[in-house]
């Protein structure tokens, strides 16, 4: 069997041969090919040399003799088959596109509470691969693994690593790293009333804490959430 190049080759020697009397140039075949060398057409050629298709005349410039041709070049209508082996395998249906994804790596800070709140953390304790398009806008980010199951009902189970950018303020709704009485770490939901801020568990088991605002402060906001099974 014959890959597609090859074949085109062989044909293309055929007719210059069948018309001309003598075999194309090489750079006349590596045009007629669409290829962007000549070394192309040395492979071509010798591929086609080795299956005894051709033979090379030797201390004879553009010396080629055709020895055979395939039995489907020599059958008139008939449409070969060849080997695709110079393009790529099509994609199977509903296929998507595979990108290269921009991957950041980020420094786990330890475990963060979604339960009873924890010991504020501030060492690191390994690092995680995050993709880029999880990270949102400008400036630093970290990673926490949850304990807990407080925010279950958010999506956010125990043993999850949430990403987390990190900022001092936070809009109601937003899932935050809160500091509380600069001593304890919890993941909550923020809500601020007046001069008081309520943090929400997502889970009925849970009590909503409300403390004043001195007490809370935001370490930073859920961005992104990576899963393990």
């Amino acid at each position: 069997m014959l890959t597609r190049k090859q074949l085109e080759l062989l044909d293309f020697i055929k007719t210059r041969m069948d018309v001309d009397g003598v075999p194309p140039s090489f750079d006349e075949m590596k045009d007629a090919l669409d290829l962007r060398s000549k070394s192309g057409i040395h492979r071509l050629i010798t591929a086609l040399e080795e299956r005894g298709f051709i033979r090379r005349l030797a201390h004879r410039a553009r010396a080629l003799e055709i020895i055979k041709l395939p039995d489907a070049m020599e059958k008139p209508g008939f449409t070969p088959r060849v080997i695709e082996g110079d393009k790529p395998a099509p994609a199977p249906r509903g296929a998507m596109v595979v990108e290269a994804v921009h991957a950041m790596e980020l420094p786990v800070m330890g475990r963060i509470a979604a339960g009873v709140p924890i010991e504020a953390i501030s060492e690191i304790s390994h690092h995680i691969a995050v993709p880029g398009s999880m990270l949102s806008g400008r400036g630093s980010h970290y990673a926490l693994e949850v304990k807990g199951d407080s925010m279950i009902e958010a999506g956010i189970n125990d043993g999850d690593i949430v990403v987390i950018r990190e900022q001092n303020t936070a809009e109601n709704g937003d899932i935050v790293v809160a500091l509380v009485d600069d001593a304890e770490a919890t993941l909550k939901r923020f809500r601020r009333k007046g001069s008081m801020i309520a943090l929400e568990a997502a889970n009925p088991a849970y009590e909503t804490r409300v403390l004043p605002d001195h007490q809370v402060k935001v370490q930073g906001r859920l961005v992104g959430l990576i899963r393990s099974y």
